[in-house]
């Protein structure tokens, strides 16, 4: 589909990069010629995710332990990152969700999700983004977002990610005018369902949920991390940098259908799922 050195010149961090989307686009960029770095809080994931990449693309990928909510940590890792050359590209996938009812939502479990998605991407984007205005370097940002904030719907059941995203959503669209004449673009993808371990077990619990979801693509099918990665790959890339500021829906046109993506849960779910899915203490 692409050209085999088609970031060849890229150095490229993607946070939440040791397992799911974040892992897929890790593994996409290496093949691409991009050298890597991914960046999350499990130490053990990371360094099984850069060993397995490493030998799987002979690939240049570098990991760091770090918690994107904390802005300390995060001026650490760039600093680090930026010792050995410059990042051109940042992919904020960091990103933390779960099915619940709002009222029943403790006010750590609004910080933890608004703090990884929201915070998270404040702290990495304007890490990169100070250093790259202050060299006057052009860089590429990638945001992941979803279809409930692309379309402005929101989603029931999930509103601390709705918020979090929505506001994820303006950051981009914000910096692609305001950063764009200096040479740093900023866009977005708003996946629709992807099969990942970790959303489908706190997102879709049940079969028949998962046959609901599928029901309402009007593709019938839900997208690939295959795909997501190819569209990630494209976007960062040079091959249309007069793209900014947008936001590439890849749903199967779900959102069309009906944009507030889990809203029909709180129909389907019983007492005892809402137990079951209620954040366990740690």
């Amino acid at each position: 589909m692409f050209q085999p050195d088609l970031l060849k010149s890229k150095r490229i961090l993607i946070t939440g990069g040791g397992t799911g989307l974040g892992r897929a686009m890790a593994e996409r960029f290496l093949q691409l010629g991009a050298a890597v770095y991914i960046c999350g809080r499990r130490a053990d994931i990371l360094q099984q995710s850069c060993r397995e990449l490493a030998g799987r693309t002979s690939g240049e990928i570098a990991s760091f332990v770090c918690d994107v909510r904390e802005r300390d940590a995060v001026e650490q890792m760039i600093g680090k990152i930026w010792d050995a050359g410059p990042l051109n590209v940042l992919v904020n996938n960091a990103a933390g969700n779960f099915l619940a009812r709002t009222e029943e939502l403790s006010p750590r479990a609004w910080e933890a999700v608004l703090g990884i998605v929201l915070h998270g991407t404040m702290n990495l984007t304007l890490a990169c983004g100070q250093r790259w205005l202050k060299a006057g370097k052009q860089a590429t940002v990638l945001n992941i977002s979803t279809t409930y904030a692309a379309v402005g719907s929101g989603s029931a059941y999930v509103a601390p990610s709705a918020v979090a995203k929505a506001g994820v959503l303006a950051l981009t669209q914000s910096l692609a005018v305001e950063w764009g004449p200096r040479g740093i673009r900023l866009n977005a993808i708003a996946p629709g369902p992807i099969r990942t371990e970790g959303a489908f077990s706190r997102l879709l619990p049940r079969k028949d949920l998962e046959q609901h979801a599928l029901a309402r693509i009007p593709l019938r099918r839900f997208g690939t991390l295959e795909e997501f990665a190819n569209l990630a790959a494209f976007l960062v890339s040079d091959g249309c940098t007069q793209i900014n500021g947008e936001v590439v829906v890849m749903d199967g046109g779900e959102w069309l259908q009906g944009a507030s993506e889990f809203s029909y849960v709180g129909q389907l779910l019983s007492e005892s799922d809402w137990q079951n899915l209620r954040p366990k203490k740690s």
